[in-house]
């Protein structure tokens, strides 16, 4: 009776396991996805009504996810305490669960975000565009992952159940 209890530890250990791990990814895919809308949002307000940078961080912050409202809530603030803005979008960047390459395609954006309105334009253009790649080559490779990662799971629960056995 024991070993059975111990076995179904295991098991659902592995279905934890797994769970967690997909929410993790979801997570990571609707930051990248809410940041991506969000900068497009960002590179219209520039090019068209020409709003001040902190006033835009601080809107383009409402309706969007969790992670991707905490990051430009904390910019907007900085902004507004008169911070280099660079140093803090870098920070900021740092601290979303995004992938290596949209967390470095963002990071350098802060450098980007002063001068003419044609340079913060292409500059949120070049991130927009890197960060879509990602994305799309992640949704492209979720399906084989998931099934590699629940076999994994699923394999290693069961092996250990067969030891415990």
């Amino acid at each position: 009776m024991l070993k059975l209890l111990g076995s179904a530890c295991i098991l659902g250990g592995g279905i934890l396991a797994r769970y967690v791990q997909a929410a993790e990814r979801r997570r990571e895919m609707d930051t990248l996805s809410d940041l991506l809308g969000a900068l497009r949002r960002m590179a219209e307000e520039i090019r068209m009504a020409r709003t001040p940078l902190p006033l835009l961080l601080d809107r383009l912050s409402q309706g969007c996810g969790r992670d991707a409202e905490v990051f430009f809530q904390a910019v907007s603030q900085a902004a507004g305490q008169g911070e280099r803005l660079g140093t803090v979008w870098r920070q900021a960047a740092a601290a979303l669960p995004l992938s290596a390459s949209s967390a470095a395609a963002l990071a350098e954006l802060g450098d980007s975000l002063h001068g003419d309105e044609e340079n913060v334009c292409k500059g949120i253009s070049l991130v927009i565009y890197s960060m879509a790649q990602d994305m799309e080559e992640r949704t492209r490779r979720q399906p084989e992952e998931a099934r590699q990662a629940s076999a994994l799971w699923f394999s290693g629960a069961a092996l250990l159940v067969i030891l415990l056995i």
